[in-house]
Parts: C-alpha cells; sequence; structure tokens
C-alpha cells in the first residue's frame, strides 16, 4: 500500500520519556516510588498535554503536596534532566527520511513550554515538514479528535499515513482510522519496518553512530 507521510510520536521514539529514571537518580527509587503513589505526577503530565501552563500548573501542584513541594518543581525546572537522551537511530531514520523527500510529521502529546524547551535542547525536534503538538491544539492521543485534526490538516490520505508510537492506545485508534502503524519497541525495529516498505534501503536505514 503506499504510503505517502510518515508520522513520529516523539516521547519514547525520539527522546526518552521515563521520568522516573530521573528521581530514581535523585531521591533513590523507594522515595520515588511513595511520590508517585501520593502524587498523580503523569496525571498532571496529561493536563499539561491539553495545553495548561506549564510552570502554573507544577507550582500549584507542589504547593498542594507540600511534602513533596521541591521533587515536584523539579518536573518543570528540571525539565531538560526528565526528557533526555534522544534516541540517535531514530533521529537517524527521520533526517534519512526527510533526505528521500517523504514528508515527516511530528504528532506528540507535548506541552506548549515544555515542548519549547525541548527543541532548543534537541534542534531536530524542528526539522518535520508539519508538527501537531497536543498542547496547542488543546486535543490528545488517543482521542481520534486529534487524529482527525492531522489527517484534515495535512491533506493525506489515512491509508496513507504510516505512524509509529510506543503506546498500544495510540495505535489501536490511528488503526482504526484506516492510519498504517507500527508500535516502536526499539528503533532497529522501527528501521526494519521502513525497510520493509521500501520507504528506505538497509543502507539508508542503518545506524553506525
Amino acid at each position: 500500500m503506499t504510503i505517502s507521510a510518515v508520522v513520529f510520536d516523539i516521547g519514547n521514539v525520539l527522546i526518552r520519556w521515563q521520568p522516573e529514571i530521573y528521581y530514581d537518580a535523585t531521591i533513590g527509587v523507594e522515595k520515588r516510588k511513595q511520590m508517585f503513589a501520593e502524587v498523580d505526577l503523569h496525571g498532571l503530565q496529561d493536563v499539561l498535554d491539553q495545553g495548561a501552563d506549564f510552570t502554573e500548573l507544577f507550582y500549584q501542584a507542589a504547593e498542594d503536596n507540600p511534602k513533596w513541594r521541591t521533587e515536584i518543581r523539579a518536573w518543570h525546572d528540571n525539565w531538560e534532566k526528565l526528557a533526555q537522551p534522544e534516541i540517535p537511530h531514530s533521529v537517524a531514520l527521520l533526517r534519512a527520511l526527510r533526505a528521500k523527500g517523504i514528508p515527516v510529521f511530528a504528532f506528540t502529546n507535548f506541552g506548549v513550554d515544555s515542548f519549547v524547551r525541548s527543541e532548543q535542547q534537541f534542534p531536530f525536534l524542528k526539522e518535520f515538514d508539519q508538527r501537531y503538538i497536543s498542547g496547542e491544539l488543546k486535543m490528545a492521543k488517543p482521542a481520534p479528535n486529534f487524529y482527525a485534526a492531522l489527517e484534515t490538516d495535512c491533506g493525506t490520505a489515512p491509508q496513507e499515513l504510516l505512524f509509529t508510537d510506543d503506546r498500544t492506545d495510540n495505535i489501536a485508534t490511528a488503526k482504526s482510522r484506516g492510519w498504517q502503524t507500527h508500535l516502536f519497541e526499539h528503533p532497529q525495529g522501527w528501521a526494519d519496518r521502513l525497510v520493509q516498505t521500501g520507504l528506505l534501503t538497509k543502507s539508508e536505514a542503518q545506524f553506525d553512530g
């Protein structure tokens, strides 16, 4: 089947998104587990991804949970240490696709302010042909309206989109809309899929970095 554009998720596809790693290193595993059990930090991130103000959201949560004030503020203050590092092979695949003139879109749950900060840290985030950022559009995966917004804006038929994401719920919505999909587990698997579809050659998809 024809593929006219490739759609990338960002978290855990192009940039590692496992904030637990940051907290394990800074406050220890047991304390991190306790904090995450008492404060729904990932739930706060979901609110951020819907367009909330980064500073206001997390600073207010810090005041609401004084026991963890410093640690909650660190989600905001040390964002660049939470959302990192880049996944080099995935970035190389993004660039290989663009070098062949294949349109590449970002389709991501990401806050407005946090995306700006990550974009400064990782300039490759500016290299997409189109970017669909949940915080900017105030809708997020896996809600179908977010997928519909991409379809309408890019003008590409759903069945001609190839989408990779690390979450099964996000992939399920894409499949239900007729998108071609790949559940991202590691960059080599994604590279193999791009070769299988004929978008890249084995040489173009390999990573020597």
